[in-house]
């Protein structure tokens, strides 16, 4: 009356060759998440490098700032001069920032 015939497992691969290929894309998926995660822990740091460097930054231009108006207050004839050293300075400053990121970027 019926047709069914019982399955023989025909064309499909072993259950070992299975169970291989199951192991192999496992493994494949840790490397993968062990590189990701090692991309992060560089990027963090590389993230923290440059912010180390800013916070430095930002304390060189606020001692700078206020030694500059010490020394205003103290000469004020000088202060012209004192401004334009004072934001030569700054900018070197912010150049090293720069300077750190992009060559943190190519590490």
């Amino acid at each position: 009356m019926s047709n069914i015939e019982p399955y023989r497992g025909g064309g499909l691969t072993s259950y070992g060759a299975r169970r291989r290929m199951l192991t192999h894309i496992d493994g494949s998926s840790r490397v993968r998440m062990a590189e990701l995660e090692a991309a992060a822990e560089f990027q963090s740091a590389t993230v923290e490098a440059v912010a180390h460097v800013g916070r430095k930054a930002l304390q060189g231009v606020a001692l700078l700032s206020q030694i500059e108006q010490q020394l205003a207050t103290t000469v004020p004839m000088a202060s012209g001069r004192l401004a334009a050293i004072a934001d030569l300075t700054a900018i070197a400053l912010s150049e090293v920032v720069v300077d750190t990121a992009s060559k943190l970027r190519r590490v």
